[in-house]
């Protein structure tokens, strides 16, 4: 049965606290970045890691902020809108998680993935506009926007983004901007909409945060990973 395990990274000199759940056997196995939301690191995420790991993929939860496991009295909202005004900051801690996991010696590197949730959403799409070498990304209720849109061939990775028409933070504007961008670039995409689905609907305890257009949907948290995992077996054990 996988563990999940403390896994500590740095980037610019700064320490990151990941966390890191691996399958049995010795590998190399595919592997799976699990980016987080706004509100930091948190046991979803682990979860998450744990849930891929049973799946045959080594996973790591990452730590985008560097301050480590998520708690109710840690502010997050400057570090979240520091990464929106600095989005080279923003890739370099993004990728510096991609390359330490790629570099692992039981992981396949030619195998990788990411998920993220909410602003980790944004993440594993702003990795796949990086042209890192990823075989997909997955963003769930993840923020569509950027500042620096994909170009012609450099999007290496096939992309899945599933949101919800209801969500506030994500309107119908930006994901039609998004398509756009996505078939100028000539990426591999795919949008799924949930007609009732808003902000967070994987996010079991989200009503206890009082956003306002955030709602948990359990139908909707089901439906969203089991298409996430079977795009992820698709993409990395090469069922295409």
């Amino acid at each position: 049965m996988s563990v999940l395990e403390p896994f500590d990274y740095a980037h610019d000199g700064l320490k990151l606290s990941g966390r890191i759940a691996r399958p049995d056997g010795p590998g190399p196995h595919p592997a799976v970045l699990v980016m987080h939301s706004a509100l930091g690191p948190d046991r979803l995420m682990g979860q998450r890691a744990l849930d891929l790991a049973q799946l045959g993929f080594i996973a790591l939860a990452t730590d985008v902020y560097g301050l480590g496991a998520a708690g109710p009295d840690l502010d997050y909202m400057p570090l979240f809108q520091q990464f929106q005004e600095q989005p080279d900051l923003l890739r370099g801690r993004i990728l510096a998680g991609y390359d330490v996991l790629r570099a692992l010696p039981e992981v396949d590197a030619g195998r990788i993935s990411a998920i993220g949730y909410c602003f980790g959403g944004q993440c594993v799409l702003e990795l796949a506009r990086s042209g890192a070498d990823v075989r997909s990304v997955v963003s769930f209720h993840g923020l569509l926007r950027t500042a620096r849109p994909a170009t012609p061939g450099m999007v290496k990775a096939q992309m899945l983004v599933i949101t919800g028409a209801k969500d506030p933070f994500v309107p119908a504007d930006d994901v039609r901007r998004f398509q756009e961008e996505m078939t100028a670039a000539e990426a591999d995409w795919q949008v799924t909409t949930y007609g009732q689905g808003y902000h967070s609907f994987t996010v079991p305890d989200v009503a206890e945060l009082n956003i306002v257009g955030a709602a948990y949907d359990p139908l909707l948290d089901r439906l969203s990973w089991a298409k996430a995992t079977v795009f992820l077996d698709a993409t990395l054990n090469d069922r295409r």
